[in-house]
Formats: structure tokens, C-alpha cells, sequence
């Protein structure tokens, strides 16, 4: 499994990308994996250090993430990772309930054995990682999951609008396996495969759609607030 460090560093070294788009890359995936905490600062002279970055590429990177949500702009030149509350997190499960089994719904008539076995592989390291306690493990292998169904779909608007919702929520989410552990992240992986592997494509929207509301419930717990999920 490569970790996030090492998909890191591949971002920041990858021949032929921008300076922009490498240090974009690993901004971004510092936020999905919780690196940047929720309410953290981020400045352009602290990246530039940490990252080995010119401002140029790091200004731009840090415009692009704020215009996705996955930071926010407070004024004075203060940039910070976004503290979810208790209205956003209800809107973002509304938004993942409404797209997340529509793709998983749209992968059943487009999956093959072989991309099924993919998914496969990719839940069993996410089983391991829960099983040792491992967060940062599970945290890429869960976003590495979703993402390959996702894809799957070939729907690549719909999958674009839900890789920003999982910027807005990484961070709360590495809160919360800090707070409750792996083993207390239970997902619908298996149902899901299996709706797959049956060509059954509303079993595969409900898997999906179980799974979201888990994730959310999750968070809203974190949180301390009660969210109605249905």
C-alpha cells in the first residue's frame, strides 16, 4: 500500500506536472487524509518552507482549495481548514446521499470482474488497517475505495462534485477515528461488492447510501450534535 507520504512525495516529483499542480496535489491530499486539522492555519511563507515550494505555485494551489471549500479565506490574509458544524455536515450528507448511490448505481452496468477484484483488494488493506488500529491506513484506503467505484461510473461531473464533498469532511472524519478508533468505523463495503457482483443496482445504491449515512453519523457524533440521517 503506498502511503500518504509516499503518494506525496510522487505528487510533489511527478515528471511533467506544474509546480502549481504538484504542490495543489499535496495540499489537497494533506486535507482529504486530515493532516491540516479542522480550524488550522495554512500561510504561504509556512508552505513554501514545508513544502520546498516557490510562493507563486503555493498562492495559486491555496486559491484553488479555497475556491473548492476545502479551505476558507477569513480575512487579513488568514487561510484556515473549515470547522464543520452541526448545518453543514446535514448539507453534506444530503449532497452525498443524493450523488454517492446514484454512481454506485451507475457502476453496476459498467463493472467488470476484473475492476470488481480491484475494489476487492483495495477493502481487504482497508480491513487490515481497521483491524490494526491503523487511521491513516484506513483513511486512503476508504477514499481509495470510493473513488475506484466512482470512476467506474464514467461520470465525471457527478464524481468531480463528490471529490469536494470529501475535501469539506477529511478533516472531520481524521477527528473522528481519533476520537472512536478504526474499529468503530463500520462500512458497507461487502453489501456493495456484492450488489456488484449480482448486477443487482439498487442493492448497490442502498449499500452505497448506508454507507454514507454511517460516515455522516459518524461525524455528527464527533461533532456532539444529533443530525436526523433519513
Amino acid at each position: 500500500m503506498m502511503n500518504l507520504q509516499a503518494e506525496q512525495e510522487k505528487a510533489m516529483t511527478g515528471a511533467g506536472v506544474p509546480a502549481h499542480e504538484q504542490v495543489y496535489r499535496t495540499l489537497r491530499a494533506q486535507i482529504l487524509f486530515g493532516e491540516l486539522e479542522p480550524g488550522q492555519a495554512v500561510t504561504i511563507q509556512g508552505l513554501t518552507e514545508q513544502l520546498g515550494a516557490g510562493m507563486t505555485p503555493v498562492r495559486e494551489a491555496l486559491r484553488r482549495l479555497i475556491a473548492e471549500g476545502a479551505l476558507e479565506f477569513l480575512g487579513n490574509r488568514r487561510i484556515c481548514v473549515p470547522v464543520l458544524d452541526s448545518a453543514a455536515v446535514a448539507q453534506l450528507t444530503v449532497a452525498r446521499k443524493a450523488l454517492e448511490p446514484e454512481l454506485a448505481r451507475m457502476a453496476v452496468a459498467r463493472v467488470s470482474p476484473t475492476q470488481i477484484a480491484i475494489l476487492r483488494e483495495t477493502d481487504r488493506r482497508l480491513d487490515r488497517a481497521i483491524a490494526r488500529g491503523d487511521v491513516r491506513g484506513y483513511l486512503e484506503e476508504n477514499h481509495r475505495f470510493h473513488a475506484q467505484l466512482n470512476a467506474m461510473a464514467h461520470a465525471p461531473i457527478l464524481t468531480a462534485l463528490v471529490e469536494g464533498l470529501w475535501l469539506r469532511f477529511g478533516p472531520s472524519l481524521r477527528v473522528v477515528c481519533g476520537l472512536f478508533g478504526t474499529r468503530n468505523l463500520p462500512d458497507m463495503h461487502k453489501d456493495l461488492l456484492h450488489a456488484l457482483e449480482t448486477g443487482d443496482s439498487e442493492a448497490a445504491a442502498r449499500a452505497m447510501e448506508g454507507d454514507v449515512v454511517q460516515g455522516m453519523s459518524q461525524i455528527a457524533a464527533g461533532l456532539g450534535d444529533s443530525i436526523d440521517m433519513k
